[in-house]
C-alpha cells in the first residue's frame, strides 16, 4: 500500500507481485542423533514463528557453501560439527502473503526458492550459539519431525511437508 494514498502500488498489487522474482535461498534441516529436528523461534516476530535455519545465497556462492555459512551465522556451528546427509532434489519455492512483501527484503522479492540440505549434528547442544553472528532466533529446541508442520507458518508448511517426505528415510 502506498502510505500517502492508501491505494495499492503496482509493485504490491496482485499483478505487480507476480512480476517480482523469488529470492535464491538455502535451508537446513539439522537433525540430532535421536532424529529430532532443530527449530528456532524467530526473534523479529511477535507471534510464534518457528523455522529451520535458512538464508540467502551470496553472489558467487554455491548452495552448499551458503548452507554451511548460514549454519555458522544462525546456529554457530562449523562444517566439522555436521555431516551433510542429503540435498533436496529440486528447488522448493513459496510466495509470501501479499501483506508481507513490502515489509520483507525491501519489497524486492515475492518469496523464496530454496535448496535444502539435511545435516546430522555431530556435537553437543552446548556448541549451539545463537549469538555467533546476528541473532535470528530468540530460542531453539529439538522437535520430533512429525511436529514440524504444525509449528511452521502456514505459507511455508507445504515445503516442510515435502522435505519430511523426501528426507524421511534419512532422518532416523
Amino acid at each position: 500500500m502506498s502510505r500517502s494514498s492508501g491505494k495499492p502500488t503496482q509493485k504490491t498489487s496482485g499483478e505487480g507481485l507476480s512480476r517480482l522474482p523469488l529470492r535464491p535461498c538455502v535451508g537446513i534441516m539439522l537433525v540430532n542423533s535421536k532424529g529430532e529436528v532443530f527449530v528456532g523461534q524467530r526473534v523479529d516476530r511477535d507471534s510464534d514463528a518457528w523455522q529451520m535455519p535458512q538464508g540467502g545465497i551470496d553472489k558467487g556462492e554455491s548452495p552448499r557453501e551458503a548452507a554451511l555459512r548460514e549454519l555458522k551465522e544462525e546456529v554457530g556451528l562449523d562444517a566439522e560439527d555436521v555431516e551433510i546427509l542429503a540435498e533436496s532434489r529440486e528447488w522448493l519455492s513459496y510466495d509470501l502473503p501479499a501483506h508481507l512483501v513490502p515489509k520483507v527484503w525491501g519489497g524486492k522479492y515475492r518469496g523464496q526458492t530454496q535448496k535444502w540440505f539435511l545435516m546430522r549434528f555431530e556435537g553437543s547442544d552446548e556448541a549451539i550459539d545463537l549469538d555467533y553472528h546476528h541473532r535470528e532466533f530468540s530460542t531453539w529446541c529439538w522437535v520430533h519431525p512429525d511436529r514440524l508442520p504444525a509449528l511452521i507458518v502456514k505459507f511455508k508448511r507445504p515445503i516442510y511437508e515435502r522435505l519430511l517426505q523426501e528426507f524421511a528415510g534419512k532422518l532416523g
